[in-house]
């Protein structure tokens, strides 16, 4: 019986592995495949039979899409609204992720509820009016409206996330500053604000990539194409007379470079934020 209980828990750590391992290639093929198409000429994207490593290989799909498309300034467009949008985002939830998680107050579970509840709606419900406020206030066609809609859906979540993280934190470590003679804005800003990187991390990672994937938001409230981000601009490669496979795979592997760069730098940060918000969610 004994050996049996040991060989259960080993059984089970196969299997969980096997499904990791499962999941990773299902996920990592189509992407292996983009790269593999992005380096064939187009003449070759469409060869039977198909092959994994193109008989030819070629940097001309690359060169078009750094230097004779838009797509170097979509992804820049790209990076100012996702950093601003971070920015913004992170003023407006801390705060109020640091009052949920320190202070009591009456109706503050169902505050926190209403406020999560929000972030449920779906966008398209809410796309007619949001359209009208943003030319009413003349700001259509800018990045100051992307910015505000954005940071609007990600201030719900971001506000839960971080709470959690809050809560990890003892309250002895800014009692101890008061009695250094912190007030309470001073041993927020010098003591629990570092402590919490690996959540503002976390909650980092989580806006920027939520803007950077968008489509919606970007192709409704701008039209003008030196503004458009770099979700919009990949569908300049689908035109009336097809896809232009080759190029549109190039640019899609030089879009997925900043979102790898981003999980290899801030990993630790980011598994450590989600897991500590998690343990007292």
């Amino acid at each position: 019986m004994a050996d049996r209980a040991k060989r259960m828990p080993a059984r089970r750590a196969v299997g969980v592995y096997a499904g990791l391992a499962a999941a990773s290639v299902f996920a990592l093929l189509p992407m292996l495949w983009g790269l593999s198409t992005s380096l064939k000429p187009e003449s070759q994207v469409f060869a039977v039979p198909a092959r994994w490593i193109p008989q030819v290989l070629t940097l001309e799909n690359y060169r078009k899409v750094l230097f004779e498309s838009q797509i170097p300034l979509n992804l820049l467009n790209s990076v100012i609204v996702s950093v601003a949008t971070v920015v913004l985002t992170l003023v407006i939830a801390v705060p109020a992720a640091y009052s949920a998680a320190r202070f009591r107050f009456r109706g503050k579970n169902g505050l926190l509820f209403f406020i999560l509840m929000t972030s449920m709606i779906p966008g398209i419900a809410i796309l007619v009016p949001l359209y009208y406020l943003a030319v009413k206030l003349g700001i259509y066609d800018t990045y100051q409206v992307m910015i505000i809609i954005y940071a609007a859906w990600q201030v719900p979540t971001i506000v839960w996330i971080l709470k959690g993280f809050f809560e990890t934190i003892p309250v002895e470590i800014e009692e101890s500053g008061r009695v250094d003679g912190c007030t309470t804005a001073g041993s927020f800003l010098r003591l629990v604000l570092p402590l919490a990187r690996p959540g503002l991390g976390a909650a980092s990672i989580i806006a920027f990539v939520y803007v950077w994937n968008d489509y919606l938001i970007a192709s409704t409230f701008v039209s003008d194409p030196d503004l458009r981000l770099v979700s919009v601009g990949l569908y300049s490669y689908l035109t009336q007379y097809g896809v232009v496979w080759g190029q549109l795979m190039a640019a899609v592997v030089v879009t997925l470079v900043p979102m790898i760069v981003a999980f290899v730098v801030f990993e630790r940060r980011l598994v450590a934020g989600l897991t500590a918000g998690a343990s007292k969610g």
